[in-house]
């Protein structure tokens, strides 16, 4: 198969069931709700290291925000339900309630939730004042630049980790322009998140090493400067690989995703558009390439 005259590799992306949540932050204006909602968002590109994979979904405008501030929507995901409820506390008490003027806030209705704010309130050292609005509990805390509101619950629910797609190019100019291109087109569709620098990931690994006391080692089989030296998947006019991993709240939103990205980044240079997977042996979900450009996808 091909896309504008690009080889799609016939193989699938395979991914793993996570838990998902959505924050909302918010402040007084734009420059210091992104300051909160990237710091929150930082040092959160593999559970591997990380502990939580995370990214910013969207900018909101006041209009979509339930105190009528500027404010952005981050998406966070775990392993394990109580991972999620301790990394969030920690980032929500370190990066957001730290940060000026923010308030934070749930951004996912569903039936099960983990209590964050709820935790979070003892900060106030006994002058948390608790307030319930239209059903949902806010914890008013008070703190030194103000006060500091976070509702009490946050919703959550499984979700898909690590969709992606692999951008094989002749050279790294023409490589990282494709996959800037499609992590541009997959930032559009809701419900997902690309958790890596800028959404791309420059140095992929794999689930092996030939030392020990590693769980995992860099992707050798599409390291450009070493394919002479072993086993690789690459041609030899091949300067540069660059891979895009993709979190997301359904698998609908991953593979659609998948699909705009993968449109968006053949373009003339790019010799090949693959994913990475463990054999089908690891993950929970496999998204086939093929089948996800053929699919009857919302654009």
């Amino acid at each position: 198969m091909q896309v504008k005259g690009i080889n799609i590799a016939d193989t699938f992306a395979e991914a793993f069931s996570m838990y998902g949540t959505r924050v909302i932050v918010t402040a007084e204006n734009d420059k210091w709700a992104k300051t909160a909602a990237r710091e929150a968002s930082g040092f959160a590109t593999s559970i591997i290291e990380c502990g939580i994979e995370a990214g910013i979904e969207k900018k909101l405008s006041p209009e979509e925000t339930i105190d009528g501030r500027p404010g952005y929507s981050i998406l966070f995901f775990t392993m394990k339900k109580d991972s999620l409820k301790k990394e969030l506390r920690k980032r929500v008490g370190q990066t957001i309630m730290t940060a000026a003027t923010t308030a934070c806030f749930n951004g996912l209705q569903s039936e099960e939730k983990i209590k964050v704010g709820g935790d979070i309130r003892y900060f106030g050292d006994g002058f948390q004042i608790s307030k319930l609005y239209a059903d949902r509990r806010f914890w008013r805390i008070p703190i030194m630049g103000g006060e500091f509101l976070i509702e009490e619950s946050f919703g959550i629910q499984k979700g898909i980790g690590g969709g992606n797609i692999i951008i094989i190019g002749e050279d790294q100019k023409t490589a990282l322009q494709a996959a800037e291109n499609a992590v541009e087109k997959m930032r559009e569709v809701k419900g997902v998140v690309m958790p890596f620098p800028g959404g791309i990931v420059s140095s992929g690994s794999k689930i092996e090493s030939k030392y020990s006391f590693l769980n995992a080692s860099t992707n050798t089989a599409f390291c450009p400067t070493i394919k002479g030296q072993t086993e690789s998947k690459l041609k030899n006019n091949a300067g540069a690989v660059y891979e895009i991993v993709i979190d997301g709240l359904s698998t609908e939103a991953v593979a659609q995703a998948m699909k705009r990205g993968i449109k968006a980044a053949a373009v003339p240079g790019i010799i090949e558009i693959t994913a990475g997977n463990y054999g089908g042996d690891l993950g929970t979900e496999n998204f086939y390439l093929h089948e996800i450009l053929r699919g009857d996808l919302d654009e």
